[in-house]
């Protein structure tokens, strides 16, 4: 399986919600939306809408509309500047506003309306600036028809069209009822990119000052007439189900009206958060607690490492890697563990839904619009098209919030129906990180061959760990025939270090927990043991872990030219302050190429400080640089979390952390210095919010090999297994 390959099933896979979507087809590459020729002439016509994406009013200011979801990566301000950097509007009279369910803002790649996989700039970056375009063709046409001139003669400044030979001037505004009385264009010419005024500049984002006025409306400040509130209790065991409950207790709670059973679970509605919350501690339920009851990670752990002595089904192949083992000059070996992890979004999840009769209307952050759709139609009973979707911002996302159950969605559906009344469903943070949907625990088996003069001959990856796509609608697109997700070996199938023989293998497990999607998805893991176990290869060979590195990539002049960089940056190979390490890794994801160095230090009692981390990017051309670093800095911050602090774990079937004392954050005082630097590219855009998260774990664990001797093959760092005496390396 090539790199190709893998990234064809990553798009490829989301195809098939055309068909969940309730048949909704993949919208037209520009949307023929033309308004309508105006019956009455001297009707006032209060806007131009030539087509999905874009809305002038007489007041000349326009607003955007967004098919993505903005859950703080930035694309409130990234897509309005694609567009704008053609419609040459005044930037100052820009708005946005999300988009309601429709097949004209399916993503131009996965045919649904849905936010992820580091896809909205790379999707939009040619349809945005062409519907950008057609509305400014549009509007020098109408210009041009009532001055009696050549549109040819006519530009474009700050959203006015200007004719310079007559001295005329027209804004956008007074040229509303006219431009709608037009065709949209079928030849619509783009910007040659040295003509950008806007891309490629550090704009200031736009949804910054609703954040920080706290007009910003995120799905846990929604309010609706006569809205109740509800919290599920939820079986403590993943699979369980209610036998029996006891709900007289929490009746007798001021503002309680009612306790429900519902399919996952037992649901309390009340006039506010707080009454419906107490009266959930007053239920008594008899839980089933299924076939999931005995699950625990030490097992699982014991239990990968096994499967892992014994290659699993091929994912990749090239050379003999067996034969080349059998003839190495010195053979290593090595085994490494990451855990279950939560998304831990600082807005846990909730949803509002008004269920009636004939239709059904959510207010909610999420990323699968469409899906969420055709699902809560299923539960509501309606027809797609009588289900409506208010896309509020997301207080994070990394994933959650694109399930493809939509289990909090369809949870919400389900309460609506026995409330009778508007209501807002919210998960606790205890809800959150205890109720599933996690990305894997993985364990990784590698082998490695040398040559006499120490370089890597045969490489062999095994890896162990649950498929998030098996039992979706998706497996079709991600697990091939042989039974290989592509989705668990992405970033270890799709090597792009030179080793002539290759093998990686794959184990997938069927446990009771649930999984999906997290940040980085595959990249999440295999990018902590591949760059990591290399660092143990370039050290067994003698070999400088940035120079063998440099050998080695040859053939991949972008993954080397921000290898290069990085370490150039980071003043490779210069001496360091004492007991501090540098450690070096790459990453190719999300078709953009990552390098980062991180120093940092281990006192005695094992405590790890992260001192600085140094990250070079090339994600082809960038529309914002510092939506960019901001993204890059990040994921920076979300990979240390999960290399430092986090892990979901399970005894007796239930999940040990339940809020933020037993599931820590990575705080301000702990956070490193950061410096981000982009490669200049005339590519198309690639993916930002995800690739800057697999390389900074790898970096680290090298880092701290560096400083003490000690190599860290588990996540997340434990103090206990660095404490005490070491040898310094560098």
């Amino acid at each position: 399986m090539s790199a190709t390959s893998t990234r064809t099933h990553r798009r490829d896979f989301l195809k098939t919600s055309a068909a969940i979507g309730g048949g909704l087809c993949i919208a037209a590459y520009i949307p023929e939306l033309a308004a309508r020729p105006l019956k009455n002439q001297a009707a006032v016509v209060p806007f131009f809408i030539p087509n999905a994406f874009v809305r002038i009013a007489l007041d000349d200011s326009v607003t955007i509309i967004a098919n993505h979801s903005e859950m703080g990566q930035g694309i409130y301000t990234s897509l309005p500047m694609l567009l704008n950097e053609e419609l040459e509007a005044d930037w100052s009279k820009i708005k946005v506003e999300a988009a309601p369910v429709d097949a004209a803002y399916n993503h131009t790649v996965f045919g649904i309306q849905m936010t992820g996989g580091s896809t909205t700039t790379p999707s939009e970056w040619e349809r945005f600036r062409k519907m950008g375009a057609m509305a400014r063709l549009m509007l020098i046409d109408a210009a041009a028809q009532k001055w009696s001139v050549p549109a040819s003669e006519c530009s474009v400044e700050k959203g006015v069209v200007v004719h310079e030979a007559s001295a005329r001037k027209a804004t956008y505004g007074s040229l509303v009822a006219a431009a709608s009385q037009l065709k949209p264009p079928t030849d619509i010419p783009l910007k040659d990119p040295k003509q950008f005024t806007l891309i490629g500049k550090p704009v200031r984002r736009l949804d910054t000052p609703s954040k920080t006025n706290g007009t910003a409306q995120f799905g846990l400040d929604v309010r609706v007439p006569g809205m109740l509130f509800a919290l599920v209790a939820r079986p403590p065991v993943f699979g369980g189900k209610v036998v029996s409950f006891d709900a007289s207790e929490a009746l007798k709670i001021k503002g309680v009206r009612a306790v429900e059973q519902i399919p996952s679970g037992v649901a309390v509605i009340a006039d506010r958060f707080w009454p419906a919350k107490l009266g959930r501690e007053k239920l008594k339920i008899a839980w089933d607690d299924g076939e999931n009851a005995k699950l625990s990670t030490s097992q699982m752990l014991a239990d990968f490492s096994k499967q892992s002595a014994s290659p699993g089904t091929i994912a990749k192949k090239t050379g003999d890697p067996s034969a080349a083992l059998a003839s190495a000059a010195k053979t290593i070996t090595a085994e490494y563990d990451v855990p279950y992890l939560a998304h831990a979004m600082m807005e846990p999840l909730n949803c509002v839904v008004d269920l009636r009769a004939d239709s059904c209307e959510l207010w909610t952050g999420t990323q699968f619009e469409t899906i969420d759709r055709a699902n809560a139609a299923q539960v509501a009973g309606l027809p797609p098209e009588k289900v409506k979707v208010n896309t509020t911002l997301l207080g994070g996302g990394f994933g959650r919030r694109a399930n493809p159950a939509s289990d909090f969605v369809v949870e919400a559906v389900h309460v609506a129906k026995v409330a009778k009344a508007p209501v807002k469903v919210i998960w606790t943070r205890e809800d959150d990180l205890a109720g599933g949907w996690y990305r894997p625990m993985w364990h990784d088996r590698f082998v490695a061959g040398l040559d006499a003069a120490g370089n890597p001959t045969a490489w062999t990856h095994t890896i162990v760990g649950q498929s998030i796509t098996a039992g979706t609608a998706f497996a079709a697109y991600t697990i091939n025939k042989e039974g290989v997700d592509s989705t668990s070996v992405e970033g270890a199938a799709d090597l792009l270090y030179g080793i002539p023989n290759l093998q990686v293998d794959l184990h997938s497990p069927k446990i009771g927990v649930p999984v999906q999607w997290w940040r980085s998805v595959g990249h999440s893991h295999t990018g902590f043991s591949v760059e990591s176990f290399f660092d143990e290869v370039a050290h067994a060979g003698g070999k400088d872990p940035y120079e063998l590195r440099r050998a080695l990539l040859a053939n991949q002049p972008r993954m080397s030219a921000v290898l290069n960089l990085v370490a150039e940056k980071a003043g490779w190979g210069k001496p360091l302050p004492p007991g501090r390490g540098r450690g070096i890794a790459t990453h190719f994801s999300f078709d953009s190429y990552v390098a980062q160095v991180i120093e940092a230090s281990v006192e005695k009692d094992g405590t790890v400080r992260v001192h600085r981390v140094i990250c070079a990017v090339d994600c082809g051309r960038t529309v914002n640089p510092d939506i960019v670093k901001a993204q890059m800095e990040g994921g920076i911050i979300f990979g240390l979390t999960a290399a430092m602090k986090t892990e979901i774990t399970l005894e007796n079937g239930r999940v040990q952390q339940h809020n933020f004392y037993a599931y820590p954050m990575l705080r301000m005082f702990e956070s490193p210095e950061i410096e981000v630097h982009i490669v200049p590219s005339e590519q198309s855009p690639t993916g930002v919010g995800e690739p800057s998260v697999p390389p900074v774990a790898p970096a680290l664990a090298n880092a701290i090999f560096a400083a003490t001797g000690k190599r860290v093959r588990r996540l997340p760092i434990r103090a206990s297994d660095l404490a005490g005496e070491r040898e310094v390396k560098s």
